[in-house]
């Protein structure tokens, strides 16, 4: 039972820290995925962040996580403790031996930014913008590269061979990622279904999904509700699920057959599409080939020639 000068949730509370910290950067961030349903609201922003941005974290300082994940620095202090560090700069350490050996284009990319808005004395050309927009897209497709993981990938491509029906959803910012993929899945013969929601009809959109079909849901922080209704209804109907998401700990990666992880490079705030374009690519010309597509055959309009 609560007491009256206790808060009634667990954001004030006491952290559990463990035995000892971790020895691997890797070890830390599975067993964040681990606790995460345990951690208080606070807590669980910062772990989506070292989730999303892990090869940030070496040269990240303390009042950028702060910034980025709207809390107090002291909640970072916290957020270490509990997962048995001293402090931040402990845990901090343990990612700079991780990635010490390899300045990412992530990295780079972040410490150049950060010097462009401390020299508020330098004025930036029209062109410098542009070119730190375009390093930005190749850090996120560079890291896709990366990180891809190849069985995830082969259970994702499993999943739309053997589909009866796909339904892809985006909402907003990745409506357009969404399109493109149907756009992509159209040239071959499986039936394609793009839940736009046009006049708030997704409920009338997602109705004829079944057992045996597959719906590809794709979405980032801060996850669209529309989408995660459709995909609980999805698996209501005992339908296979596909997720293209920034974390493990997204709420759409709970119950899905397969995740693609995807984390775009951003400049000032604005998140670059070129990386989940790219995967999304990717996974047609994978099925294409899976399924013996000729080129020919994909760029063929039957009962459409001039």
């Amino acid at each position: 039972m609560t007491r009256p000068d206790q808060p009634a949730n667990d954001e004030h509370a006491p952290e559990r820290d463990l035995a000892s910290p971790p020895i691997t950067a890797g070890r830390l961030l599975q067993l964040i995925t681990e606790q995460y349903d345990t951690l208080p609201r606070q807590l669980k922003r910062i772990a989506s962040y070292m989730s999303q941005q892990s090869e940030r974290i070496m040269v990240d300082r303390i009042s950028d996580i702060a910034r980025e994940c709207e809390v107090h620095p002291s909640a970072i202090v916290r957020f270490s403790q509990r997962f048995g560090f001293s402090g931040f700069s402990e845990m901090q350490a343990l990612f700079r031996e991780a990635y010490t050996d390899k300045a990412t284009p992530v990295q780079n990319h972040q410490q150049r930014i950060r010097s462009m808005i401390a020299n508020k004395s330098q004025k930036t050309s029209d062109g410098a913008l542009a070119r730190d927009c375009i390093d930005a897209t190749l850090a996120g497709i560079e890291r896709l590269g990366l990180e891809l993981d190849d069985v995830a990938f082969t259970k994702a491509i499993d999943l739309i061979v053997g589909a009866d029906n796909i339904y892809v959803i985006g909402v907003r910012r990745s409506f357009a990622v969404a399109d493109y993929l149907v756009y992509n899945l159209q040239h071959t013969r499986k039936r394609i279904h793009l839940v736009s929601g046009i006049g708030g009809s997704y409920r009338e959109q997602m109705r004829s999904v079944q057992a045996n079909d597959l719906v590809i849901a794709i979405s980032y922080t801060p996850y669209a509700k529309e989408t995660q209704h459709c995909l609980r209804y999805a698996r209501q109907q005992n339908a296979d699920s596909l997720i293209l998401t920034d974390s493990t700990l997204s709420p759409l990666a709970k119950g899905a057959n397969t995740v693609l992880l995807v984390n775009e490079g951003s400049s000032f705030a604005f998140r670059s599409l070129s990386a989940t374009l790219c995967l999304c690519q990717a996974l047609f010309i994978a099925v294409a080939y899976r399924l013996g597509l000729q080129i020919e055959e994909i760029h063929e309009q039957v009962g459409f020639e001039d």
